[in-house]
């Protein structure tokens, strides 16, 4: 999947745990474990909202986008035309 979820890292910086963000957040333990092991389809801007709010960082320290095979063989085509 191209866009993966990095709250694991936020966490590790705040040494802080799943159930107490999870807690804060508002959300089950296991859907944070959704979430950071890359099953989750789409995410609502309120929760991305108290997700930062909780960590006190952006969106993009949260996401990133991460080209697959699939992009890297279109921008390869885009560039050979």
């Amino acid at each position: 999947m191209p866009i993966v979820v990095r709250i694991d890292v936020e966490l590790a910086r705040r040494k802080m745990s799943v159930g107490e963000f999870a807690d804060r957040v508002g959300l089950t333990p296991a859907n944070v474990a959704v979430l950071k092991n890359g099953r989750a389809k789409a995410v609502r801007f309120s929760t991305l909202e108290a997700m930062c709010r909780v960590l006190d960082c952006q969106p993009g320290d949260l996401l990133e986008w991460v080209p697959d095979d699939r992009d890297a063989t279109q921008a390869l085509r885009g560039a050979q035309q």
